[in-house]
């Protein structure tokens, strides 16, 4: 039996170029005045700099001179996107360290806007896994660290040896987009920044967080603005029970009453739903508390809610996985906030492929792909519809038993 042969369409447009033309040409340079990154442009022009880093992504460039000497070899077609030039590495080094990460930040929020629009489908998204209930938005909020070299980052340092910088972010979950982001050291804890996270959530929708980011001020002012939230209890919480709930007929649920904080001068909602439910995980059995304002939902409903939450922790480990940001092409803060931004982009744009192709493989497998052809001239739909694979349903996240905890039904 013969071997299948996989024959994609040639295209007059290579794969990166058919990638970058999803970023609004006017946006680039619109943006890049308002930040003045290209005040601080000669010959390196801002479109450049984003081609550059989008293309050191997507082939997971080790470092600037690999980088600089892959784009110098094939500077002829690079000129074809849209008039990029291939940088030295002094100019793409000094323009990671000059211009404003903001115009990173800021681009990175309008494509997604343009995705949405051409796409509404693309943003709105379905919920996943035993959210699917729940027709209101639920965000995710989490945070995720990586790793710096300590002796050539002393600004990320947040011990005497080590340094490294946090990502917090507020996911959609069902979209699986960026709501909204943060990037900064990792010497702050993570409550510091939840309300910041959690100021665009409305009355009616849901967010869900670990327990780091459980700051009881901070969650009064969500019960008051109308939002619902579910999250873990800390070991420590001095509380007093005002009210058993009725019990439920899951073998699962321990515990399900109505609390308050044991310290009457602590700013914290008036009342907080404690549920103690038996959790496996790695095989064992063991108990998690979760805490709710919602007192109507039942004591599944908010274990379910809680469990959705690992989603997030597949998102980030797709992109660290994945993405460029285990090496950085600069030592300094603004060099590593472009790179994180520029990570965040390609997601987007590679999640957008996916969604208009109906992807129905792995978020690796589809970056492998686009890696090993970047610079061919072959139509980008039809490439992945030659492999079999985007006709399927569109799942683009670990397999539920990897997403959850096992056993937990």
């Amino acid at each position: 039996m013969k071997n299948k042969t996989i024959n994609p369409t040639r295209s007059q447009l290579n794969i990166l170029r058919q990638i970058c033309n999803w970023i609004p040409a006017h946006e680039v340079s619109k943006i890049a005045r308002a930040t003045g990154a290209e005040d601080k442009s000669r010959s390196f022009k801002p479109w450049s700099h984003v081609v550059s880093l989008v293309y050191g992504q997507l082939s997971h460039s080790i470092g600037l001179n690999d980088l600089c000497d892959s784009l110098q070899l094939h500077s002829g077609p690079l000129s074809s996107i849209r008039g990029a030039t291939a940088p030295s590495r002094n100019g793409l080094s000094n323009a990671n360290r000059e211009r404003p990460a903001e115009m990173a930040e800021q681009l990175f929020w309008q494509v997604v806007g343009h995705l949405g629009q051409q796409s509404p489908g693309f943003v709105a998204g379905r919920s996943p896994g035993p959210a699917f209930r729940f027709k209101m938005p639920i965000h995710v909020v989490d945070t995720t660290v990586m790793e710096l070299v300590a002796n050539s980052m002393d600004w990320a340092k947040h011990r005497r040896r080590k340094a490294a910088a946090k990502t917090h972010m507020r996911l959609n979950l069902q979209s699986l987009l960026p709501n909204f982001v943060i990037i900064d050291t990792a010497g702050e804890h993570d409550n510091k920044r939840a309300r910041e996270l959690c100021a665009g959530v409305k009355s009616g929708e849901i967010v869900l967080f670990d327990k780091g980011y459980v700051d009881f001020g901070h969650l009064r002012d969500l019960d008051e603005r109308g939002v619902f939230w579910v999250t873990r209890a800390k070991n420590n919480m001095a509380y007093e029970g005002v009210q058993q709930m009725p019990k439920s007929r899951d073998q699962k649920i321990l515990k399900d009453e109505v609390i308050v904080l044991s310290n009457p001068n602590k700013p914290a909602p008036e009342l907080m739903r404690r549920i103690a439910a038996l959790v496996t995980i790695d095989g064992k059995e063991r108990e998690m508390v979760f805490l709710s304002n919602n007192l109507e939902w039942s004591p599944r409903s908010v274990a379910d809610l809680y469990r959705c939450r690992w989603q997030i922790e597949v998102f980030f480990k797709q992109i660290k996985q994945t993405l460029q940001l285990a090496d950085f092409l600069g030592h300094n803060a603004n060099a590593v906030r472009w790179q994180v931004w520029t990570a965040l982009l390609v997601y987007v744009l590679l999640r957008f492929l996916s969604y208009v192709s109906k992807w129905s493989h792995s978020f690796t497998r589809l970056f492998t792909i686009l890696r090993a052809v970047a610079w061919a001239k072959l139509d980008l739909l039809g490439l992945l519809d030659c492999y079999g694979t985007a006709k399927g349903s569109f799942r683009n996240l670990a397999r539920p038993e990897q997403a959850y905890f096992p056993g937990f039904l």
